[in-house]
């Protein structure tokens, strides 16, 4: 397939409270309208390269707290987020917009994500119009596409919705679901992280139907991904700014080793099991790549 529109959300509770408590200490760790609306932006699609593809350190300006300027280089904290893909299968005609009880219909499939994150640059560019250059130099898929058919007997209910969302983002309980489905997250082959599925807080039809609300129009190839998947607990958190508290409590690799964020030559493995029919257990295709210095 080629990649036709590239939308990230970010939909998971749990990583949106930790980044609002690293940021934010002192204040609300959701912003308000977190939970009436799922928060996205448009991403580049030309950049959604195909796991192993090797991931060249960006380049960007960044200004630290203390720093009396910004300054421009290599990013010194390039990071990881372990997402889930959702693959988009029939066009629409803009103007229109598809509804929460006909976005599965619309649902091809899901592939395995990560959308590495530069994130001192981030910190510096995105207000007031968020991401750009610290998330467009690459978003690694799965080279294979689980279909959504095949994830039947993962559908799970979602964790619970308080407000009740808008009218537009509510529809029958068959179409409203997460998927039991937990990652396993690798730097250098250590396992640093097992975040689970089942505890994002909007889904993937209540995405689609957001995205295509205001008369967007929808191509086959489209993607949309989750936002970093994280659950409650320290290990199931799925980026290295969750992982690390923004590099404040670095991990221990197998080799003895310590990151807070990733250096060059580090190799990065997300991996996904979700259950299958008469109790089998499906495996989705890995992501991985590895970080090359920048030139």
């Amino acid at each position: 397939m080629a990649v036709a529109d590239y939308v990230d959300f970010y939909a998971g509770e749990h990583h949106a409270t930790n980044v609002g408590r690293i940021f934010r200490p002192d204040g609300e760790p959701l912003t308000p309208n977190w939970k009436h609306l799922p928060i996205g932006y448009h991403g580049r699609s030309s950049t959604v390269v195909v796991s192993g593809t090797d991931v060249v350190r960006p380049r960007g300006q960044r200004k630290g707290k203390d720093d009396p300027a910004p300054v421009f280089g290599p990013s010194v904290r390039l990071d990881i987020e372990a997402e889930l893909a959702f693959v988009v299968g029939g066009a629409t005609a803009l103007g229109t917009s598809v509804p929460v009880d006909q976005a599965a219909d619309h649902l091809f499939g899901v592939a395995l994500f990560n959308d590495w994150s530069a994130r001192d640059v981030q910190a510096w560019e995105y207000v007031p119009l968020g991401p750009f250059l610290g998330k467009s130099f690459a978003s690694s898929m799965g080279a294979w596409i689980t279909p959504l058919a095949a994830l039947e007997k993962a559908r799970v209910p979602l964790p619970g919705q308080d407000p009740e969302p808008l009218p537009y983002l509510r529809g029958r309980a068959e179409h409203l679901f997460g998927l039991d489905l937990t990652m396993e997250v690798r730097l250098n082959g250590t396992l640093v992280a097992r975040p689970p599925y089942r505890a994002m807080y909007w889904s993937p039809t209540q995405m689609l139907a957001h995205l295509t609300v205001n008369g967007a129009s929808l191509r086959s190839g489209d993607v949309f991904a989750s936002g970093t998947v994280s659950g409650a607990e320290p290990h199931e958190r799925g980026s290295l700014l969750e992982l690390t508290w923004n590099g404040t409590r670095p991990l221990t690799l197998d080799d003895g080793s310590t990151r807070t964020f990733l250096e060059d030559g580090d190799t990065v493995t997300i991996t996904a099991t979700a259950p299958g029919p008469g109790g089998s257990v499906l495996r989705l295709a890995e992501v991985t790549g590895t970080v090359l210095p920048s030139p």
